[in-house]
C-alpha cells in the first residue's frame, strides 16, 4: 500500500499540478536540457497531464499527449500548442495518428501498467509499455531528439538501455530525486537521436 501525501505530493497540489510527478521531469530537465521553448514535443500516458503542461508553461513547448483517458489541458499561449490522442499506444491506428502530428523535437513517456500485485509480471508489463514507446519514438523523432521513458527496474531494462545506446548519441538511467524510496522505477534517457527521420509515404 502506498504511503499518505509526502513533500513532493503537498508541493505539487500548491503549484497546481496533478501529480507529483512534475518534479522527475523539472529534474531530468535542470540536470540534461532536453526541452526548448518550441520545440514539439509527444507525452505518451500523458494522464493526469503534469508533464504535458510543465512542457506548455514552463517550456512554453508544442505538445501532443496520448493516454487512456482524457487529458484536458488550457494552454497559457494558444490552443494551437496543445492537441490531444486518446487511445492505446499498442493501437497501430493511434500510433498512425501520433506520428502525422510530428516529427518531434521530444518524446516523454511516464507511462506505467496497472500494477498486478506481481513484481514479475509488473516488471514485465512496463518493459512491454518501454519497448513499444522506443519503436514509436523510432518512427517520429527528428535527428538530434531527446527521448525519455519510465521502466520498472527488474533486468530487462538493462536490454532496452543497450539498444537505446546505439539508436542516440548517448544513454543513461536516471532516477530523480522525487521518485519515491521504495519505487523500482527509472527513467532511460536517450540525447541526440542519431538516425534520419523516416520519410512519409
Amino acid at each position: 500500500m502506498r504511503r499518505g501525501e509526502d513533500y513532493f505530493s503537498r508541493l505539487a497540489k500548491q503549484k497546481g499540478y496533478p501529480a507529483r510527478s512534475v518534479f522527475k521531469l523539472e529534474e531530468i530537465q535542470e540536470r540534461f536540457r532536453l526541452l526548448r521553448p518550441g520545440y514539439r514535443v509527444l507525452d505518451i500516458g500523458a494522464a493526469p497531464g503534469s508533464w504535458t503542461r510543465f512542457c506548455l508553461e514552463r517550456q512554453r513547448c508544442r505538445v501532443v499527449a496520448v493516454d487512456l483517458v482524457e487529458v484536458s489541458v488550457e494552454p497559457r499561449h494558444g490552443q494551437e500548442a496543445f492537441s490531444f490522442v486518446q487511445g492505446s499506444i499498442m493501437d497501430s491506428e493511434v500510433v498512425e495518428r501520433l506520428a502525422a502530428k510530428g516529427p518531434y523535437n521530444v518524446v516523454l513517456s511516464d507511462a506505467a501498467p496497472a500494477t498486478s500485485g506481481s513484481s514479475l509480471v509488473d516488471t514485465e508489463a512496463s518493459l512491454e509499455l518501454a519497448r513499444r514507446v522506443l519503436e514509436i519514438a523510432q518512427g517520429c523523432l527528428k535527428p538530434g531528439g531527446n527521448l525519455v521513458i519510465k521502466v520498472f527496474q527488474g533486468g530487462g531494462e538493462a536490454e532496452l538501455l543497450k539498444r537505446m545506446k546505439s539508436l542516440f548519441a548517448r544513454a543513461r538511467a536516471f532516477k530523480p530525486g522525487a521518485s519515491r524510496r521504495e519505487s523500482r522505477e527509472t527513467y532511460l534517457l536517450g540525447l541526440s537521436y542519431l538516425h534520419k527521420y523516416p520519410k512519409k509515404t
